[in-house]
Formats: C-alpha cells, sequence, structure tokens
C-alpha cells in the first residue's frame, strides 16, 4: 500500500521535465486477472481493497524539455490524456503502466516512443474551462480514431485517502521497449485533490486500450486537481532494464 505522498530522491539524473496541470482522475475497479496478461513480464497488477484499477486521466503539460536545456521551442501548452493501470516489480518499485497517450504535438509523442517506448499517439486534443467546470476533448489521428470527451464539476474537498495515493502517488512507470522491461523513476509534489462529479464521458480510449468491459459503467473514483492550482514540474529519470 502507497501512504506517502512525497516523491523518494531520483536514483539518477533527470533527464526530462514538464509542468502538469488541470488533471481530472477517473477510475474504475477492475479483477487484477483482467490487466495481469496486459502488464510488462517482471511485474504484476499492483491492488488497492483486492482490486486493480484502470484510469482515465487527462490534464495540460507546458514547459517541456530536454534536461539541462530551457524549454522546446514552439510546444507551448497542450493537452494530453492517458489509460493507464498499475503494476508492482519484485523489488517492490510501483508504477504506472501507460496503454495509451494522446498528445496534440508530434514532438513530444516522437520523443517519448523513441526514449521510453511508451505508447504514445497524436491526436487532436483540447481542454475547456467554464467557472469550476473543465471539459477534454480527444479524437485520434489515423485510420482508426477512438477517441474521449470528459466533462466533471470540481469540488473544493480536499481529498488525501489511502485511495487517492494509491492512485496518484505514483513515482515512475514500467514499460516493454526493445525486448526489455524498464523503469523510469520520476519526482514531483503530492498531488493537490480535491473532490470532482462526472458531468459527462462519452469514451473509447479505455475500451480502445483493453478494457471494453468498462464501457457504459460508472467510475468508482473521480479526483481532481483543485481549479485554480497553477500546477507543478515532474522530472523523470531515464529509463534502466528490469526483466
Amino acid at each position: 500500500m502507497i501512504t506517502e505522498r512525497h516523491a523518494p530522491d531520483l536514483p539518477g539524473r533527470a533527464v526530462i521535465a514538464q509542468r502538469w496541470n488541470r488533471a481530472v482522475f477517473v477510475h474504475w475497479r477492475v479483477d487484477p486477472a483482467e490487466i495481469a496478461p496486459l502488464l510488462p513480464p517482471g511485474t504484476h497488477p499492483d491492488v488497492h481493497d483486492g482490486a486493480a484499477w484502470v484510469g482515465l486521466v487527462p490534464f495540460v503539460l507546458s514547459e517541456f524539455r530536454f534536461l539541462p536545456l530551457p524549454p522546446v521551442p514552439l510546444l507551448g501548452t497542450f493537452t494530453e490524456i492517458n489509460v493507464r493501470t498499475y503494476a508492482i516489480d519484485d523489488e517492490g518499485r510501483r508504477g504506472v503502466v501507460f496503454r495509451t497517450l494522446e498528445a496534440e504535438h508530434l514532438a513530444p509523442v516522437l520523443a517519448a516512443r523513441a526514449m521510453f517506448g511508451l505508447p504514445y499517439r497524436w491526436a487532436r486534443a483540447g481542454v475547456r474551462t467554464e467557472g469550476s467546470r473543465i471539459e477534454y476533448r480527444s479524437r485520434r489521428h489515423g485510420g482508426r480514431h477512438p477517441g474521449t470527451r470528459v466533462r466533471a464539476a470540481l469540488g473544493t474537498d480536499t481529498v488525501d485517502t489511502p485511495l487517492s495515493r494509491f492512485l496518484t502517488a505514483r513515482w515512475g512507470f514500467h514499460e516493454r521497449h526493445l525486448g526489455r522491461t524498464i523503469w523510469a523513476a520520476n519526482a514531483h509534489e503530492p498531488w493537490p485533490l480535491v473532490t470532482a462529479e462526472l458531468d459527462a464521458l462519452d469514451d473509447d480510449l479505455v475500451a480502445d486500450s483493453g478494457f471494453p468491459q468498462l464501457a457504459g459503467r460508472t467510475p468508482d473514483s473521480v479526483l481532481a486537481m483543485p481549479a485554480d492550482h497553477p500546477g507543478f514540474i515532474t522530472r523523470f529519470t531515464g529509463a534502466h532494464a528490469i526483466a
């Protein structure tokens, strides 16, 4: 069980940094046996309250940079939407396993695929805010066009529970890249989280990512960053093989 909100010290030099803001966390409980075949070798489902969890997580990304260089010019601020689940490896490292990451700028898509093998897809994506409400939309470029529309009303009640930490206090990711399972660590300030309620969810990404059983099912958890939060910088180390 994850109980520490604060990131441990990075185990190596950070190579990428970016600012995260306006995140919404939509999650469903699933049987761990349903996600086990989708995880990289050397990892197994991380569970909370007897369940594995699948998340649909849209957020705004900015100030993308290859350290120690300044932010990449012309990228500006853009939307990213990922579908993810959670794994633990034999060394006890709890991380994210991404099933897809939809992003509206091609440069970071290509960079992340090359460096980490992450399943980034280029998409038309955007965000709109109206008072305490936030709406994300995305539609993938290419021959197949899965997309999503997420609209949520952000609350003001602070959330810090064992479940919220399990879903968000994730200090790295596992991925299969070049025939090996890799781990890359990240660090950022603790997630500021508040309650949220979905106004609308019209989504193809979760089913397209291997979880068709969740289509139309009410999420089991909806959290968000406060509407007025400025976001925070996240730093990533280079990856190393673990299996």
